[in-house]
C-alpha cells in the first residue's frame, strides 16, 4: 500500500512537471502570436501614410469625448493620423476566444494524466522492487553500484539515452528500464509533435482572417461586394477554427479517458441506413448504394458509432469526383459484424495507407485537391473504433478507390 502511494505521489509529480512545461510553452505561444498582430497592425497603419511622408512621432491617447483609444502617428511635415484602436481589435475577439477556450481546456484535462504515468511507472516500480529483493541475496555490491552511477548519469530526455553497464547479471534489468525509457521518450514526442501541430493549425485560419481584415479595412467600407466576400470568409473560418477545436478536445478527451461510451443494443443496418439517407438528402454530387445484410445486432454507443460511419462517408466524398459511386454496407458472420464504405476516388498509395490515422496528417494528393479539413477526422474514427474493440482494414488502389471495413466482435471485451 506504501509503495503503491509513493509511486502515485511521484507519479503527479512528474505530471505537474510536463504541465508546467506545456503552460509555459503556450505563454510563449501567445506571446509570439501577441507581438506577431501588434507588428501586422503597426507597419498596416503606416504603410496607408501619403507617399515621402516621414514619422516624427508614434503614440497611444484616448479620445476625450468618445473615451475611444487611438493610435496617432504625426509626420514630419506637420501633419498628424489616428485610427481607433477598437476597430482592429474587434475582428480578433472571436478567434482569440475560441484560442484562449481551446489552450485553457487542454491544460485543464492536462491535469488528470497522473493515473497515464502511474500506469507507465508500474513496470518501473516492480522493477524497484525486484533490485531491492536481488540486493538481499549475496551478491557482489559493485553491481549494483555500477547500476546506480549508470541510472545517474543518463538523461532521459535525450533521444539515445541507454543504460548500460555491460554485466550479464543485470542485463534483465537494462531491458526493462531501456523500454521504459523508450515508452517515456515516445510519449514524450507524441505530445510535442500534438502541440506542434495544433499550434500550425490553428495558425492558418487566423492568418485568413487577418488577410480578410486588412481588405475590409482597405476596400470594404466602399465595395460591397468586397465586403460581402470578406463577411462570408470570416464566418467560414471561424467556423473552421470551433470546428478544429472541438476535435482537438474530443481527442485530449480521450487520451485522458474522458470519453464516455454509453452501449445500447441495435441493428448495424438501421444506424448505416440513417447514414445513408443524410447522405442522400445532403450530397447531390454522388451516388449512395446501400447494401444491408441480414439484422446485424450489436452493442455499442450508437451516437459514436454513426458518428465513425459519417467520418468515412464524408472522406470518401471529400476525396471522389463528381458521379463517382460511394457503397455502404453491412455485413455479419457468426463471430463478428462489420460495415464497409467504398468509393471510386482518387485513392492512396501503399505508402499513404499506413500513415492516413495518424493526427493532422493528409497525403500530399489529397492536400493538392485543396478538399480542406484538418486530418483529424479518421484520428476521431479511429479512437472510436479502438474504444469499441474494432478493427479497421483499408483497401486501397491510386485512381480506383478505397475500401473500408470495420469490424466488431459480437462479444463485446470489457474495457
Amino acid at each position: 500500500m506504501n509503495e503503491n502511494k509513493k509511486m502515485t505521489s511521484i507519479a503527479r509529480k512528474i505530471n505537474m512537471h510536463f504541465w508546467l512545461k506545456l503552460f509555459s510553452d503556450i505563454i510563449v505561444l501567445n506571446i509570439f502570436l501577441f507581438f506577431m498582430i501588434a507588428g501586422t497592425f503597426f507597419y498596416w497603419r503606416e504603410s496607408k501614410l501619403p507617399a515621402g511622408s516621414h514619422v516624427e512621432d508614434r503614440y497611444f491617447t484616448n479620445e476625450t469625448l468618445t473615451h475611444e483609444t487611438l493610435y496617432v502617428i504625426e509626420t514630419t511635415d506637420g501633419e498628424s493620423y489616428s485610427y481607433p484602436i477598437a476597430e482592429f481589435t474587434g475582428y480578433l475577439i472571436i478567434p482569440v476566444c475560441l484560442l484562449v477556450a481551446f489552450e485553457v481546456m487542454h491544460l485543464f484535462f492536462s491535469l488528470f494524466h497522473t493515473g497515464r504515468i502511474r500506469k507507465k511507472m508500474r513496470p518501473l516500480n516492480e522493477l524497484a522492487i525486484k533490485a531491492q529483493q536481488i540486493s538481499t541475496a549475496p551478491l557482489d555490491s559493485t553491481k549494483f553500484d555500477n547500476l546506480e552511477h549508470a541510472i545517474a548519469n543518463i538523461s532521459p530526455t535525450a533521444p539515445d539515452a541507454r543504460i548500460s553497464t555491460g554485466d550479464t547479471d543485470l542485463q534483465s534489468i537494462e531491458i526493462a528500464l531501456n523500454n521504459l525509457l523508450a515508452r517515456m521518450q515516445a510519449s514524450k514526442m507524441q505530445q510535442m509533435r500534438f502541440v506542434s501541430d495544433a499550434s500550425h493549425e490553428l495558425r492558418t485560419p487566423i492568418s485568413v482572417i487577418q488577410g480578410y481584415v486588412n481588405m475590409l479595412d482597405r476596400w470594404g467600407k466602399e465595395d460591397e461586394n468586397v465586403l460581402n466576400e470578406s463577411i462570408e470568409a470570416l464566418k467560414h473560418e471561424s467556423d473552421h477554427m470551433k470546428e478544429l477545436i472541438e476535435q482537438l478536445l474530443f481527442l485530449a478527451r480521450g487520451d485522458s479517458g474522458r470519453n464516455t461510451l454509453r452501449y445500447t443494443e441495435f441493428d448495424l443496418n438501421e444506424v448505416i441506413k440513417e447514414v445513408w439517407e443524410e447522405s442522400v438528402m445532403i450530397d447531390n454530387l454522388h451516388p449512395y448504394i446501400f447494401e444491408p445484410d441480414a439484422p446485424a445486432m450489436l452493442q455499442a454507443d450508437t451516437a459514436m458509432l454513426k458518428q465513425s460511419v459519417r467520418i468515412f462517408v464524408q472522406n470518401a466524398a471529400k476525396y471522389s469526383h463528381n458521379g463517382d459511386t460511394i457503397k455502404m454496407g453491412v455485413k455479419k458472420d457468426s463471430n463478428s459484424v462489420s460495415y464497409i464504405i467504398q468509393d471510386e476516388g482518387i485513392g492512396m498509395q501503399e505508402s499513404e495507407v499506413v500513415h492516413i490515422f495518424e493526427r493532422f496528417y493528409r497525403s500530399d494528393e489529397a492536400r493538392n485537391e485543396n478538399t480542406g479539413g484538418s486530418g483529424l477526422g479518421l484520428s476521431i474514427a479511429k479512437w472510436i473504433i479502438d474504444a469499441h474493440n474494432g478493427t479497421i482494414t483499408v483497401l486501397s488502389r491510386p485512381e480506383l478507390g478505397t475500401r473500408f471495413t470495420v469490424t466488431f466482435p459480437l462479444q463485446r471485451k470489457s474495457l
